[in-house]
């Protein structure tokens, strides 16, 4: 049976679910559609890094793992509206908490500290959608 839509619990379920899929699946979809260009600026943010020799390897897990969050999050939050079932959206999100990390992980190895410290706002909503979404 689905939730009250209007219940303020419910609708910031579905307000977060829908933002991680949209912020997951338009970060996936564009590596994909710009493999090479993300490809090449990659090569040269990670070119002094122990992880310079990984970087299309992590460059597909990364875009695998974002396109699964967010379609995740997306089917979630769509099965949440219909049927008040939230875990799909709950995985997705704890899939996009841990590739914010992976991505912390990266930022921190080349050195890129305010590129890392950025990613900061990205892991709280992550984490705390995984907190609202399965409450």
């Amino acid at each position: 049976m689905p939730n009250d839509l209007l219940d303020p619990r419910v609708s910031v379920q579905l307000l977060t679910g829908a933002m991680l899929a949209i912020l997951f699946l338009q970060s996936g979809i564009d590596k994909v559609v710009d493999f090479a260009g993300n490809l090449a600026w990659l090569e040269g943010h990670f070119a002094k890094s122990p992880l310079k020799g990984q970087i299309k390897a992590m460059l597909v897990v990364v875009t695998v793992t974002e396109i699964a969050a967010g379609a995740l999050c997306a089917a979630g939050t769509l099965r949440l509206a219909l049927a008040g079932d939230s875990q799909w959206a709950v995985v997705g999100a704890q899939l996009a908490t841990l590739n914010i990390v992976m991505l912390f992980f990266g930022q921190r190895l080349a050195k890129d500290y305010a590129g890392a410290a950025s990613l900061v706002p990205y892991f709280i909503l992550c984490a705390g959608g995984v907190l609202v979404l399965a409450a």
